[in-house]
């Protein structure tokens, strides 16, 4: 078979390949830009803890132990629940064997947790306060995603009025008439959800088992970054 007839179809289409390279002209009047807008919020999202331990020579007992102490908790817990304003469920439930210095297993120990959050942090408090089979074990702060939605309309408004204008000030500055908008992304930084508070904690864990937690939320900042490039236009 013979492979010279196609010499000539090979070198045409690599001259057409160069011929359209060349004339493609470089970019020209494109610049890339960000801009971002914030704004600060009050955590409104209580998320509390309550944690108890117990140890044991006996498996069984040490797992019974740690069921009565949740169940109690969640039977107070109940009583106070409220959809999206208090909510209750279980956590982390473990039960693993403790071992001598010198080998074998001379026990049991366990731990069970209790999970409450919501939005009625007052509510919160006083409950963890009634809850005498637990202890406090973390507590946290964070935004709840109604409040988020709500408030990133508003931050993306800015940071796209923001974008604008500086793409119309650098068009000026450049001595171009106007701008169009090649490329653009949108997006978002969200807050840690739960932002730990360690002098909370450690203050709420001294408290006597009557006595409610005291509750400060504090502030997140929900930021909207916008980046993308415009060609200047005469």
């Amino acid at each position: 078979m013979r492979s010279r007839p196609f010499a000539p179809f090979v070198l045409a289409v690599a001259a057409l390949s160069g011929a359209a390279q060349a004339e493609t002209p470089p970019l020209q009047g494109v610049v890339s830009l960000s801009s971002s807008a914030s704004i600060e919020v009050t955590k409104d999202l209580l998320n509390v803890v309550m944690t108890t331990t117990r140890e044991g020579q006996d498996a069984a007992t040490v797992q019974s132990q740690l069921k009565q102490a949740l169940d109690a908790a969640l039977v107070e817990a109940r009583k106070a629940a409220k959809p999206g304003q208090l909510e209750v469920q279980t956590g982390n439930f473990s039960l693993y064997p403790r071992y001598a210095a010198k080998g074998g297993i001379n026990g049991w120990q366990g731990s069970a947790e209790l999970v409450i959050e919501g939005k009625d942090m007052p509510a919160i408090g006083q409950l963890t306060g009634r809850i005498g089979t637990m202890t406090i074990g973390r507590v946290g702060y964070g935004v709840s995603r109604e409040l988020r939605e709500k408030v990133e309309g508003e931050v993306t408004a800015q940071a796209i009025a923001r974008y604008r204008a500086k793409a119309a000030d650098y068009a000026k500055q450049f001595g171009y008439a106007g701008y169009l908008i090649r490329e653009v992304s949108v997006g978002g930084s969200e807050p840690q959800m739960y932002a730990p508070a360690p002098m909370l904690r450690a203050k709420a864990m001294s408290a006597s088992a009557d006595e409610a937690l005291p509750v400060e939320a504090g502030k997140a900042t929900i930021v909207v970054n916008v980046n993308g490039s415009v060609q200047l236009t005469r």
